[in-house]
């Protein structure tokens, strides 16, 4: 599981770097499956169905409003002062890897740089509650807790996973709960801890393309992920490069 996130972990750092005002999202989906297949791994999205609705892309590209699981094409170009979120996950050798990453496009304001860093802090305070002997609920509730101090507030709809053989795997990890509540960490669990945290309010809609889920009242939303394995000795962030 270590390669398999080692491998999203350096797409990740590439989509991060080819990120610019006037480049298509399917540009960068491109340069995912591509690097996926040449590391010898396959990307876990595309052909993954829900309900019967198959995600047509290897990566999910969610731009300012857009909360989580948008689909790249050659019509959704990013532009100056966008965010954006880039999910992306491989299979390697029967085990999976998944993180998240939201990127600046350019200059962007002052509120959208405080979004960003509330998130990716909140995944921060959600890791170190990754011990031996915690509860899921203690996770949970220190991204909330994170989240909620400056203001913005946590997606409900959608949560973290177990990750492992299978994409998603139980348990679910909410990133809203009560601490000491929940299933008991054991050493060699791995739990995928995604906070989606939108600027307004929590609620969120889905598109007609059946995939693309956005924030009610048009907030912008942000979106960072680990897939980290309980220890004895702590946290170990699989998908850290």
């Amino acid at each position: 599981m270590r390669t398999a996130n080692m491998i999203v972990a350096e797409v990740l750092a590439e989509l991060r770097d080819v990120v610019r005002p006037g480049l298509p999202t399917a540009e960068m989906d491109g340069v995912a499956e591509e690097l996926t297949r040449r590391r010898g791994a396959v990307p876990a999205f595309k052909g993954y169905e829900v309900h019967g609705r198959v995600f047509p892309r290897s990566v999910c590209i969610s731009i300012n409003d857009e909360v989580v699981h948008g689909i790249p094409s050659e019509k959704r170009v990013l532009r100056e002062g966008d965010i954006v979120g880039i999910d992306f996950g491989v299979c390697y050798q029967g085990f999976y890897g998944d993180a998240a990453i939201t990127v600046a496009v350019g200059q962007v304001d002052p509120e959208a740089t405080r979004l960003m860093h509330a998130t990716n802090d909140a995944l921060r305070c959600g890791i170190e509650e990754v011990q031996v002997g915690h509860r899921l609920g203690d996770v949970s509730a220190a991204i909330q807790e994170r989240v909620e101090r400056d203001g913005f507030s946590v997606v409900r709809d959608f949560v973290g996973h177990g990750i492992g053989r299978r994409l998603h795997e139980e348990p679910q990890v909410p990133n809203f709960g009560t601490r000491d509540r929940g299933v008991r960490l054991r050493e060699g669990m791995v739990l995928a801890i995604e906070p989606m945290v939108n600027a307004g309010g929590s609620d969120v809609m889905i598109k007609e393309d059946g995939w693309t889920a956005v924030t009610k009242d048009g907030s912008r939303s942000a979106h960072f992920e680990h897939s980290v394995a309980v220890t004895r000795n702590g946290p170990y962030v699989l998908s850290q490069a």
